[in-house]
């Protein structure tokens, strides 16, 4: 007789923990300073005027206004070029 109880194949079962990354305040709402606009993995998005990115690429807002996204033309070490988007706040008056 075996001396342990059969188990089954339990190897699948873990996960990691979700990250909720993604755009917390998209263009034209209103943000206050400090809060996170995006939480992104790599600069997908850009900084732009009044917005600033943390160590972990999260871009927060510097001032009170609203959001705004546009395009920007940048260009790579080896001479390539290619669109990203910038993010801005407008101040409030």
């Amino acid at each position: 007789m075996a001396q342990k109880k059969a188990a089954g194949s339990a190897k699948n079962l873990r996960d990691s923990k979700p990250k909720y990354r993604g755009v917390k305040i998209f263009g034209g709402q209103k943000a206050k300073a400090g809060n996170v606009i995006i939480r992104q993995k790599g600069d997908k998005y850009k900084p732009g005027s009044n917005v600033y990115v943390t160590r972990d690429f999260t871009v927060h807002a510097k001032v009170d206004g609203v959001v705004s996204f546009r395009k920007k033309k940048f260009q790579r070490f080896d001479g390539r070029k290619y669109l990203k988007t910038v993010v801005d706040i407008v101040e409030s008056q």
